[in-house]
């Protein structure tokens, strides 16, 4: 069922998605200063153009430094993320069908928002890791 959630994704949302965070991560790589907003714009990228089997879990090492670059990318990238999700999530919504896929959409608009600090992983990689109480971390 997911690879078929994933590829009606794919072409009614994702691909335009995805061609928004790529742009926003090449712009992101032209200053240096801004390079781990561009990484983190290719992480999601990723999520967003084949999201179902994935999800998405807090770093529990995310500091300051996140919250800050966080700040940054709300006020430099982030919102005009957001607002093509909430736009894209508005126009799947008028149909019967697109109604799921406009609820994702509108799921990712806080991780659109406030990137860093998170980490993309396979829904079974989350279930493991609350069942066993591990913390959401990455384990290195």
């Amino acid at each position: 069922m997911r690879i078929i959630g994933n590829i009606l994704w794919f072409f009614l949302a994702g691909w335009q998605l995805f061609l928004g965070y790529v742009i926003a991560g090449v712009i992101a790589l032209i200053l240096i200063v801004t390079i781990p907003f561009g990484i983190a714009s290719f992480r999601l990228a990723g999520f967003v153009v084949w999201p179902f089997g994935r999800t998405v879990l807090t770093k529990q090492t995310a500091g300051v430094g996140s919250a800050i670059g966080n700040v940054l990318w709300l006020l430099l990238i982030g919102w005009w993320l957001a607002l093509t999700h909430i736009i894209t999530g508005a126009l799947l919504a008028i149909t019967i069908i697109g109604i799921p896929f406009a609820v994702a959409n509108w799921k990712m608009v806080p991780l659109a928002l406030w990137p860093l600090g998170r980490e993309v992983v396979p829904i079974e990689v989350a279930r493991y890791r609350d069942a066993f109480g591990l913390p959401q971390a990455p384990i290195a």
